[in-house]
């Protein structure tokens, strides 16, 4: 139909040259410059197990100077275990039947070293506190040293949670927590970008100063609440900071909205990671450092894309013009620029392999 309907136009010089200029301006290029790259890039963090819930994500990764940390399950495994002390039975038990209602990872600890433990009916959570029991005695609290612990009684080094019940003197339970394997090393490869890093956790100061020093960081936070994270992303953002929040935890979901980008764990409670853009799987953190690099170099190629799709009108559009070039060799030039761009956005695929 094609060949005829030209056959027709051979007589009309200026019909066809504006049939070449129809055909050859044809935004294909131009619209397949960002798609491409951010199909490509989806696939590839897929395949390393990080998957992309919005679809502005790469765009607001691009930007980020800062990258705020929260700790427990982000940056240590989030699998803690409960420690061998003379914890009695009972009191392991009566934890238990509250820990069973959270996924805090502490909590989950508690489940896991009193296998079998029915959950109580009525637990309601606190976010940034613990877990609370209504009784006829009083309220059960399990949770935070502030919350339901004995100020007075000694420190302990890791992770702890306190359970509280009326009438009795409340009982710690201590947990061991180990840092994330690569941890120390996604930091310093942050910090070598020019990113700041900061920690920000709901646990205690002795804790979180550990953890910091460790890791080399500076600008740590303890005891913090979901509200102290949130507005603390805001006052960073308000500074003209693009900030990358990564957290897992229920009092975290509130940080993950206000930051201009967020992520989290796969093994993160669902609000949170309903709340955040990326999810990623596996214990390692080295899916942090792949996400801003992929982005990046999302970046760079949609830049390149647009450029190529520009110079591509700005040559041929002339041409066509100037009667230079007939509809077949447009039609074959517009798809030409189309296969560049796509040829352009597949380099994604191969770099950093």
């Amino acid at each position: 139909v094609g060949w005829v309907i030209l056959g027709g136009l051979a007589w009309q010089p200026a019909l066809l040259i504006a049939v070449a200029v129809l055909i050859v301006t044809c935004p294909c290029a131009l619209g397949l410059a960002v798609p491409a790259v951010q199909v490509i890039a989806s696939g590839r963090l897929m395949k390393q197990g990080i998957l992309l819930k919005s679809g502005t994500a790469l765009e607001r990764l691009v930007g980020v100077d800062t990258v705020v940390f929260d700790k427990t399950g982000t940056l240590t495994r989030g699998r803690p275990t409960l420690r061998g002390e003379d914890v009695p039975d009972a009191d392991l038990r009566e934890a238990a039947r509250l820990a069973g209602a959270s996924k805090h990872p502490l909590a989950r600890a508690l489940t896991r070293a009193a296998p079998g433990v029915p959950v109580a009916e009525g637990v309601r959570e606190e976010p940034g506190c613990g877990l609370a029991l209504p009784t006829s005695a009083g309220e059960i609290r399990l949770g935070k040293r502030a919350w339901c612990g004995d100020p007075d009684a000694p420190e302990a080094d890791g992770p702890e949670l306190w359970l509280a019940r009326p009438g009795q003197a409340p009982v710690r339970f201590a947990f061991d927590d180990p840092l994330r394997p690569d941890a120390a090393e996604v930091v310093r490869a942050l910090q070598a970008q020019g990113c700041e890093v900061v920690l920000m956790s709901g646990d205690r100061p002795e804790t979180v100063r550990r953890v910091a020093a460790e890791l080399g960081l500076a600008d740590w936070t303890a005891a913090a609440t979901p509200q102290d994270k949130a507005e603390r992303l805001e006052h960073l953002t308000a500074a003209g900071r693009r900030v990358l929040m990564v957290g897992d935890g229920l009092n975290d979901a509130p940080a993950l909205a206000a930051a201009s980008v967020s992520v989290s764990p796969s093994s993160a409670v669902d609000i949170s990671q309903t709340a955040a853009d990326a999810v990623f799987q596996g214990e390692r953190l080295a899916p942090v450092l792949e996400l801003l690099a992929t982005a990046r170099r999302a970046g760079r190629l949609v830049k390149q894309n647009f450029g190529l799709a520009i110079g591509y009108n700005m040559l041929a559009v002339p041409l066509a013009v100037a009667g230079f070039v007939t509809p077949l060799v447009a039609a074959v030039c517009m798809s030409g620029s189309s296969l560049l761009v796509t040829g352009n956005a597949l380099r994604l695929s191969l770099q950093g392999r």
